[in-house]
């Protein structure tokens, strides 16, 4: 059994987020989930992924970007999507405090939690996992949106989609590979940004998303158990 908590969380003085803290009976390891640039929290894929994660014993705390609260179609700078991370983390790291803590999330909120680890460590986490990271816009393939991950030193997942409109596959996997050991990439074979697969790959999205809620609990348990090392290495999800 899990619990969800509705929170409000402190970006600045004068522009609080809203929150979701969901607590499995037993937490192993918790996780700050962020939400990608087209959906906030309350999206069915965010919830399912919060739902599954508790159902691992995984607690994770979802939260809106300002822009996101204020109902805007403009994602924030990044300087003000990086202090929400840093909020929020800060906010799981006290709800949870002794509990291996990892942030993360969804495309946009993946890559804002690397800036803001990129800039200055966040403070308690032990990796940052990448649930689609959006490496180049759609049908523009570049890989400068990466160069940042070179100043992340902690243990990196990436989950990413081999027909991803906004991560070419050759380009993330070259990229993960520049990263050395510190960096696991999981290729999910055949599912777009959304993580959809046709009918023609043999499996269903549900079968999908399990796949991948098993793969983030055991890297996250792997990556607490030795926190100074890394989860290494390119496997198919």
């Amino acid at each position: 059994m899990s619990a969800t908590l509705p929170l409000s969380i402190a970006v600045d003085a004068s522009e609080p987020v809203s929150a979701l803290l969901s607590l499995p009976a037993d937490s192993r390891a918790a996780c700050v989930l962020a939400h990608g640039a087209g959906a906030g929290m309350n999206h069915p894929f965010m919830s399912a992924l919060a739902t599954g994660l508790a159902a691992r014993g995984i607690a994770t705390l979802r939260f809106q970007f300002p822009f996101m609260e204020r109902g805007s179609r403009r994602p924030d700078p990044p300087h003000v999507a990086q202090a929400s991370v840093r909020a929020a983390v800060a906010a799981a790291a006290t709800r949870l405090a002794g509990v291996p803590l990892f942030a993360g999330g969804k495309s946009f909120g993946g890559r804002m939690s690397s800036q803001a680890q990129a800039a200055a460590p966040l403070a308690g986490v032990l990796g940052l996992f990448f649930i689609g990271f959006p490496l180049h816009p759609a049908k523009a393939p570049a890989s400068e949106r990466g160069d940042h991950l070179a100043q992340v030193a902690c243990p990196m997942l990436f989950l990413q989609g081999t027909r991803d409109e906004l991560a070419d596959h050759a380009l993330i996997a070259a990229l993960v590979g520049r990263l050395g050991e510190r960096a696991t990439l999981v290729s999910v074979a055949d599912a777009d940004h959304a993580f959809h697969v046709r009918a023609s790959s043999g499996r269903r999205d549900a079968e999908v998303l399990a796949g991948m809620l098993d793969t983030i609990a055991d890297w996250m348990s792997t990556v607490a158990a030795a926190p100074s090392g890394s989860a290494a290495g390119s496997a198919p999800a």
